[in-house]
């Protein structure tokens, strides 16, 4: 008896650490907007990145903890909106966009298009017609990487000062072709499909390694480098829920079994092409 109160209170503060994370995320990205209020554009930057990075690990660890609720899920769609809605689009409007009547609206665009974004990420949760695969996909940019990409042009500023990617007309223009990636119903894939094989650990912790090294030595060209390997990466989200939709088939098998049967799929029609003959369509 005496010793099953300290269990119930530890499990109590446990339950509450998906919480913690999310609340310490949208006081990270509201500082930003403090912080670059202040002109130190590096740590609001660094603030929204911190934001970035407690969100996605508030949603694991709830769901390792079991202790997924349905205020945690709408205190996290509200911090998303400030952290990665509200404060990006401040942060731009008083440093890139000049503060001006047409940078507002620049500003407001943004804005609202994280807002419809977890709006509609909401009402796909509850949408159990759904095939299983569709898990396996966001719809459109999330709202931690939209902001990131939409901040690119003031970490380039914070790396190599002023020129064409901090005037205000190129600024815009990059502010609203995120805005369209965010509300767009272009695939991009969800970090939980992703998987490394045993094979390719060691190959993992170097680059886990060079890129804590970056981090410290080139934050913002780390930045730029991840933004533009995420802008590739979605052509071949697009191809992979295509390829997937097309097989109902695999809907049900794991990623990882996936992409081995649509890798033996691929060097089957490549064989078939060097040697110059027709692939036998199944009867």
């Amino acid at each position: 008896m005496v010793t099953s109160t300290p269990r119930r209170v530890a499990s109590s503060g446990l339950l509450l650490l998906p919480s913690t994370l999310t609340i310490l995320a949208l006081c990270s990205g509201l500082s930003a907007v403090k912080f670059a209020l202040e002109g130190e554009l590096g740590v609001a930057l660094a603030m929204i990145g911190a934001a970035a990075v407690l969100d996605s690990l508030d949603g694991r660890i709830a769901r390792l903890l079991d202790a997924t609720t349905k205020i945690g899920a709408e205190l996290d769609s509200l911090a998303d909106a400030i952290s990665f809605g509200v404060a990006p689009a401040l942060v731009l409007y008083v440093t890139l966009l000049d503060g001006s009547n047409a940078g507002w609206i620049v500003a407001l665009v943004y804005a609202v298009s994280i807002v419809l974004r977890l709006a509609r990420f909401n009402t796909l949760l509850d949408d159990d017609s759904a095939p299983s695969y569709t898990s396996e996909f966001f719809v459109g940019v999330p709202a931690p990487a939209g902001a990131l990409i939409t901040l690119t042009p003031l970490a380039a500023y914070e790396q190599w000062g002023d020129g064409w990617w901090s005037s205000f007309w190129a600024v815009s223009a990059w502010t609203v072709f995120s805005a369209a990636l965010i509300v767009s119903r272009i695939p991009t894939l969800a970090m939980k499909s992703f998987s490394v094989p045993r094979r390719m650990a060691a190959v993992l912790l170097i680059g886990v390694a060079l890129t804590g090294a970056a981090l410290i030595t080139y934050p913002y060209v780390l930045l730029i480098v991840l933004v533009v390997a995420y802008l590739t990466h979605i052509p071949f989200a697009v191809r992979s829920k295509r390829w997937v939709a097309a097989r109902p088939e695999v809907w049900d098998v794991k990623p990882a079994e996936r992409r081995a049967i649509r890798r033996v799929a691929t060097d089957d029609r490549r064989s078939y092409s060097r040697l110059g003959l027709r692939r036998p369509r199944p009867r």
